[in-house]
C-alpha cells in the first residue's frame, strides 16, 4: 500500500522540480510553469538552459509547454554550436572594441593598431557596431560594403576593412563567441593595384643631375638607386651606414600620426630588415652630405637633438613627409618631370634594374619583399622584354657569337 503521502499519478512538487533544475549540467534545459498567480500570466511557461559557467539562461516565456520546448530545442541546438553568448548579447561594437584593444593590439605594431583603430571607428561601428554579435549576417556586411563603395572609399581601405572583420571574427569562432564567420561567406572586395608612373632611365638620369648640391640630394638619390621606402630613408641612422665598406642596413621605419608624433617601429617583416650595397656615387655623396650636416650641427648649438639621423632637420629631428614632398616636387618640376609619387621612385628603381637585366630575385631582395612572388606580381610588365633580350644572347650563343664565349 502506497504511503499517505507519495503522489505516484499526480506531477512532481514545485520544489522537487526546483532540485532538478539545479542538478542541470552543461548544456541541459529544462522547461516549467510558473504558479504564482497563474491566471494573470498570460505566458506561463519558462524555458530555460544551463551556460558553461553553471548559470541558467532563460529562453523565454511561452503560452503553451509546447512552444517552450520548440524554443529550447532551438536554444540547445545554439548552445552547442556556440551561438548563446554568456550572460547578455553581445553587441558587435561590444567585442569589436574589446578583441582590438586586448586581443589583437599587443601582436600588432602600433601603426597597425592606429590604422585598426580608425577603421574600426570610422566605417564599421556606425554602421554595424548596434547588431548582436551572434545574429550579424553575411547581408550586413555586404550591405557596408555596397556603401562605402558608393561614398567612393578606395579599395585598399575596403579591403582593410574585410581583413580586420575576418580576423576579429575568426577570433570570435575560436573563443566560442559565434559558431561561424560570416566573412567567409562574403566576397572579398578586390584591391586593386594602384596606377603606377615609374621613371625611365633617361628620367632617372635627368633627376639626379637635378638633385646635384641640394640639402636632400643623399636622399633622393638612395631613393633612385637603392628603391628604399620614404619612411627607411627618414628612420636611417649614421650608425647603420659603413661608408668605409660600401653598405647600409635598413632596420626601421618611421611615420608621423596625429596624435601620437612621429612613431619609430622595426620594419614590418624580416626581409624588410636587410643589407644594401652602396656603390662609389652613393658612398660619395653620403660623405658630402655627412660634411654638410656637421656644420649645420654647429651651427645650431645647444638646439642640435642628437639622434644620429641621417636626414633630419636643421636641429637634428626628424623630417617631415610634407617638408620631403615639397623638396621633390620643386625638383621634379626643375627638371622638367611629371610629378610621381615619392614611392614610384621605388617602382623606378626596380623596373630600371629589371630591365638591365638583372635578376628578379636580386631585386626582391634589394626592396625587401617577403616573397619573389610579390616582386613579380608588382612587375610582370617588364618581363617581356627581358625575354627578347634573353632569346637574343641564346641565339648568339647558338651561332657561336657569344662575347663571352669568345676566345
Amino acid at each position: 500500500m502506497a504511503r499517505h503521502d507519495e503522489r505516484p499519478d499526480s506531477q512532481p512538487s514545485e520544489a522537487s522540480q526546483e532540485r532538478r533544475r539545479k542538478r542541470r549540467g552543461h548544456g541541459e534545459g529544462s522547461i516549467f510553469e510558473r504558479k504564482s498567480d497563474r491566471k494573470s500570466r498570460k505566458k506561463p511557461w519558462v524555458a530555460q538552459v544551463t551556460l558553461e559557467t553553471g548559470k541558467k539562461k532563460t529562453v523565454g516565456y511561452f503560452r503553451t509547454r509546447q512552444e517552450a520546448q520548440v524554443a529550447l530545442r532551438k536554444a540547445l541546438n545554439e548552445l552547442e554550436q556556440g551561438t548563446v553568448l554568456l550572460g547578455r548579447d553581445q553587441s558587435v561594437r561590444d567585442y569589436l572594441e574589446h578583441w582590438l584593444e586586448y586581443v589583437h593590439k599587443p601582436s600588432i605594431r602600433l601603426t597597425t593598431y592606429l590604422l585598426y583603430q580608425r577603421i574600426l571607428h570610422t566605417h564599421i561601428l556606425p554602421a554595424l557596431g548596434n547588431i548582436p554579435l551572434r545574429r550579424l549576417q553575411p547581408e550586413h556586411i555586404e550591405r557596408l560594403y555596397a556603401a562605402k563603395r558608393e561614398e567612393g572609399l578606395a579599395p585598399k581601405t575596403l579591403s582593410n576593412i574585410h581583413k580586420l572583420l575576418h580576423v576579429a571574427l575568426r577570433d570570435a569562432v575560436r573563443r566560442g563567441k559565434v559558431a561561424r564567420n560570416v566573412l567567409d561567406m562574403v566576397k572579398a572586395p578586390q584591391e586593386f593595384s594602384p596606377e603606377r608612373s615609374p621613371l625611365t632611365s633617361d628620367q632617372a638620369a635627368l633627376l639626379a643631375a637635378a638633385i646635384k648640391q641640394h640639402s636632400l640630394e643623399a636622399l633622393f638619390l638612395l631613393a633612385i638607386m637603392t628603391g628604399m621606402r620614404q619612411g627607411e630613408l627618414l628612420a636611417l641612422r649614421w650608425q647603420d651606414v659603413d661608408l668605409v665598406r660600401g653598405r647600409l642596413q635598413v632596420l626601421r621605419t618611421v611615420s608621423y600620426k596625429a596624435g601620437h608624433g612621429f612613431v619609430e617601429t622595426e620594419t614590418k617583416t624580416r626581409k624588410s630588415r636587410r643589407s644594401i650595397f652602396l656603390p662609389p656615387l652613393a658612398i660619395e655623396t653620403l660623405k658630402a652630405h655627412q660634411a654638410r650636416q656637421l656644420e649645420a650641427r654647429l651651427k645650431a648649438g645647444d638646439r642640435w637633438k642628437e639622434m644620429d639621423l641621417v636626414f633630419c632637420t636643421q636641429n637634428g629631428n626628424f623630417l617631415t613627409d610634407s617638408f620631403v614632398r615639397r623638396q621633390y616636387y620643386q625638383l621634379l618640376d626643375q627638371a622638367g618631370l611629371p610629378r610621381i609619387h615619392f614611392h614610384d621612385l621605388r617602382h623606378s628603381a626596380a623596373t630600371i634594374l629589371l630591365a638591365l637585366g638583372v635578376p628578379i630575385k636580386v631585386v626582391q631582395e634589394l626592396l625587401g619583399h617577403s616573397h619573389v612572388n610579390t616582386t613579380l606580381s608588382i612587375y610582370f610588365h617588364v618581363l617581356p622584354g627581358m625575354q627578347e633580350e634573353a632569346m637574343r644572347k641564346m641565339e648568339e650563343v647558338l651561332r657561336g657569337q657569344h662575347p663571352e664565349l669568345s676566345e
